[in-house]
């Protein structure tokens, strides 16, 4: 089996972390290659997203003192998804076998050996799963864990607890690949794929150096974003809200008609300014839950670029190419 490996890492204002990041993929990689688990060719791939800091300029450095160091940079910042994406697509074609991770450390380097073993075992793709959160605060906890169920119970499956360090082989890549969408939930993407697949369980660590790029605040829109690109159910909940408030309603006249037969013909202030702001903002919600769909629906309709590759520093990739060419 062929095991040329290509790790690609989104980067987004990630000049603190970088040093560390590659002198410990470096390592990593040089000890995968000396055990024989990967291609001598195998290389370690920067994702420059946008970055507003010095992130291209010490990826270019580190591609000019070590060719084990690819980068791959984007016209702007295009997202962490996006990103990752343009990644995975770019090395498709030379890789064969891809991880994703993210440039903060916090996914443990030493999970990688298992992947691959996973991987020379015949599997496609190979979940880095976190084996507990007992590092995290009890909100942190909550909040991430509630994450996943909701996204679960709202059809947006995903394997609970990962975030994006997977492995991926070629041809699982080809298969993401087919999916043109332009909302983004790799998360949820790639259990579609299909193939066999298993999952390596690791202890996350805390981030290296930085901020992190995920704040609860973008954690909700990021589960919006889930939720609205992989599944239909908010939708048809609206349906059967909407059938519940019409039978509630019958129930509301019928109530109102034996009270007028009984003779008492007021109506109570605060049924009715219940009633009224209830179902408005009822509706105001469903308005907005539709409007979410029918954006999506615009920017899909546009098939817009995803991303635009602005340079892939790789010579052994180029050369690999234009020798097929």
């Amino acid at each position: 089996m062929n095991n040329k490996l290509y790790m690609v890492i989104p980067c987004y204002n990630e000049e603190e972390v970088l040093p560390e990041t590659s002198k410990r993929l470096r390592e990593k990689i040089n000890s995968l290659i000396e055990k024989g688990k990967i291609d001598k060719e195998s290389r370690i791939v920067f994702v420059n997203d946008g970055s507003k800091d010095k992130t291209w300029e010490i990826i270019k450095t580190l591609h000019e003192e070590d060719p084990v160091f690819s980068g791959i940079n984007l016209t702007r910042n295009r997202g962490h998804q996006n990103a990752l994406l343009a990644g995975l697509m770019t090395v498709m074609d030379y890789a064969d076998m891809a991880i994703s991770m993210d440039a903060d450390l916090q996914d443990d380097v030493d999970a990688i050996d298992e992947m691959i073993d996973k991987y020379l075992d015949g599997i496609d793709i190979v979940y880095g799963v976190r084996s507990s959160r007992a590092k995290d605060t009890f909100f942190k906890k909550a909040t991430a864990e509630g994450f996943y169920k909701i996204m679960n119970s709202m059809g947006a499956n995903t394997v609970f607890n990962h975030a994006d360090y997977r492995l991926m082989s070629k041809r699982a890549l080809e298969g993401l690949s087919q999916f043109q969408e332009v909302n983004l939930f790799l998360r949820g993407i790639v259990p579609m794929i299909g193939y066999p697949t298993d999952v390596v369980y690791y202890e996350r660590g805390e981030r290296f150096a930085g901020e992190s790029k995920y704040p609860l605040g973008k954690m909700l829109s990021f589960a919006i974003e889930g939720i609205t690109s992989l599944s239909t159910k908010p939708i048809r909940m609206i349906t059967f809200l909407g059938f519940f408030i019409f039978l509630v309603s019958i129930g509301i006249l019928i109530y109102s008609l034996v009270r007028h037969f009984m003779g008492a013909t007021i109506v109570g202030w605060t049924t009715l300014m219940v009633s009224v702001w209830g179902i408005g903002g009822l509706i105001l919600l469903s308005l907005g839950v539709v409007g979410e769909y029918i954006g999506k629906i615009y920017l899909e309709t546009k098939a817009r670029p995803r991303f635009i590759v602005e340079q892939f520093l790789d010579e052994a990739a180029q050369r690999e190419k234009n020798e097929n060419d």
